[in-house]
């Protein structure tokens, strides 16, 4: 299973100082280096972290596979267009959330996400949708165009016994549905070095992507052992 590393929190300690340290740029050479396959960037509306100049850098620099998270906006089509990542996640953005909260509901948005797939396919840039663990959304990002779904693992990062149980198996059972459907099925977000492996469990899940929890390790132990014990956690 591969691991794509979501810098994102990186950003979000340079910018409380409005600063210049520490570069996101860096942090994803050294997770690189340690054996991520990927990094991921959620370039936000109010860019609370990550920048404009942060995506034009990784472009340049990132070896594995750059993904960028982003709003179904005109004003992100046009960035991707630019900057022709490998891959952008498709996401829901509200201005005074934490963090992403819940996947994009593709079913009542989907004009909007297939005229995004379209452009984004016409540029050579791969498309995934965040969806949470619905066959109703899982379909509906198939029919707009994607080429791949990430499930939000949220629900289940934050739950604990029975209810865990119960939406580990609403996992399972989207991934074995958009496998039927010929999509790519990635996973991410609350997850951790504690609660992951049963989601690496899930066949049908290629990719993880992971952010919070390695970056905080990181912050104790160093980038390059945060991602290289995620990494064994994954095989």
């Amino acid at each position: 299973m591969r691991l794509a590393v979501n810098i994102d929190h990186v950003a979000t300690i340079r910018e409380a100082r409005r600063a210049r340290e520490p570069e996101p740029l860096a942090a994803a050479i050294l997770a690189e280096l340690a054996g991520a396959q990927g990094i991921t960037v959620h370039l936000r509306g109010d860019r609370r972290h990550i920048k404009d100049r942060d995506v034009e850098l990784l472009r340049q620099v990132v070896s594995t596979k750059l993904n960028i998270e982003m709003a179904a906006t005109p004003e992100m089509a046009e960035i991707a267009g630019r900057i022709r990542p490998d891959q952008v996640t498709l996401v829901p953005e509200r201005p005074q959330e934490l963090t992403t909260e819940g996947g994009l509901d593709v079913v009542s948005t989907f004009a909007a996400v297939r005229d995004i797939a379209i452009d984004l396919r016409k540029a050579g840039v791969r498309v995934s949708v965040f969806i949470d663990a619905d066959a109703a959304q899982v379909k509906a990002s198939g029919d707009a165009g994607a080429d791949a779904i990430e499930i939000n693992t949220g629900p289940y990062s934050e739950a604990q016994g029975g209810p865990r149980a119960d939406r580990l198996s609403a996992i399972r059972a989207a991934a074995r549905a958009a496998g039927q459907d010929g999509l790519e099925v990635l996973a991410g977000h609350g997850l951790n070095y504690v609660n992951v492996r049963p989601i690496v469990s899930v066949g049908e899940i290629v990719e993880l992507n992971i952010g919070h929890s390695i970056v905080a390790r990181a912050a104790l132990v160093g980038m390059e052992r945060a991602v290289r014990e995620m990494v064994a956690l994954l095989q």
